[in-house]
């Protein structure tokens, strides 16, 4: 049934296994806040745990009215690791007052709602719940970590015909999450609008290189050795940003802030099983004195032959502020008309 476009697009929201983080982030939206921002699409929360004010009865008599076609479900929306076990039982994680499995509601509401968006690279694809041995067998909506499969199964489609909505990030930004919502509700978000892993192409067509305060560094690759220096941090302090689907050096977190900027490497936290790089987050394996890990689209070769010709030109400014926590060279002053 096609949705009334002068109807609130409505949203359920539940968490399950994970810390809270995106939704954190999600209350730190601002110019405009998130109140103003759902207003204005007509977005409108049919529950959420941080947000409403409905707890315990009142509550799950809202999931009763979606299950039973009272109440239409435009988005649900899942932030955190679906839990499986023990045992495929998802009794580690019940739905409280309910005594039911936090994951059989979502089964079941997933059935009724017209799109299922996963907030949060646990809820898409296991993240850090799913780190380590594992043992409550937490997996993502429509992923376990890179294979497809999870809690829905990899065939799974909402009502409208999508797969699962994966707005991953470890958190994620606040307008990811709002600008999906903003999409969906227009009916402006379709199936290639999405990218291999499920993603919003919106955002993850872009990469957090983009715009990283230190690219002239990297041009130069005048690296930094220790977490406080100025340099590129890809070739000794795992920085993956080079890699990363996201675009959180061109839209920043408060207007201001993203990882590299804030002077810690990008772990490519909008990928699945970024939570076990097989390494140290801050360490840069090699083969050779070459990084693992090149730049997306780079060939081997292509990386040598030019790392190679930027360290013999790297400026004497760059190779000494590289090492620095300051600028201990500035730019020289250059009159352009003598040039």
């Amino acid at each position: 049934m096609m949705r009334d476009l002068n109807a609130p697009f409505t949203v359920l929201w539940l968490q399950s296994g994970g810390c809270g983080g995106c939704t954190m982030s999600l209350l730190c939206a601002e110019a405009p806040d998130l109140a103003a921002t759902l207003a204005s699409a007509n977005i409108r929360f049919l529950w959420h745990p941080t947000l409403s004010e409905e707890t315990g009865d009142e509550a799950i008599a809202v999931f009763e009215a979606v299950l039973s076609g009272d109440i239409r479900l435009d988005a649900l929306c899942i932030e955190g690791a679906l839990l499986r076990g023990p045992n495929g039982t998802g009794r580690f994680h019940t739905l409280a007052g309910t005594d039911t499995a936090t994951i059989d509601w979502v089964r079941r509401l997933a059935a009724v709602a017209e799109h299922v968006v996963a907030v949060g690279t646990c809820a898409a694809y296991g993240g850090v719940t799913a780190a380590g041995v594992n043992p409550a067998d937490a997996c993502g909506l429509q992923y376990d970590g890179r294979r497809p499969g999870g809690a829905l199964g990899a065939d799974f489609r909402a009502r409208a015909g999508l797969p699962v909505i994966n707005v991953a990030g470890c958190p994620t930004h606040p307008n990811w999450v709002t600008e999906t919502l903003m999409l969906l509700s227009a009916g402006l978000l379709h199936g290639g609008d999405l990218d291999s892993y499920g993603r919003p192409r919106f955002y993850a067509d872009h990469l957090v290189h983009h715009g990283c305060p230190r690219n002239e560094y990297y041009e130069y690759k005048a690296s930094a050795e220790k977490m406080s220096d100025l340099g590129c941090m890809m070739e000794h302090l795992g920085c993956l940003g080079t890699q990363a689907h996201a675009d959180c050096n061109t839209r920043l977190w408060n207007g201001e802030g993203s990882c590299t900027r804030g002077g810690h490497a990008c772990i490519n936290c909008t990928a699945p099983e970024f939570e076990e790089p097989g390494h140290a987050f801050i360490e840069t394996p090699k083969i050779g004195g070459i990084p693992v890990g090149l730049p997306t689209d780079m060939p081997k070769a292509w990386f040598i032959a030019l790392s190679s010709l930027a360290k013999a030109a790297t400026p004497e400014r760059l190779r000494r502020n590289a090492v620095s926590d300051h600028v201990v060279t500035p730019p020289a002053v250059r009159d352009i008309k003598k040039r």
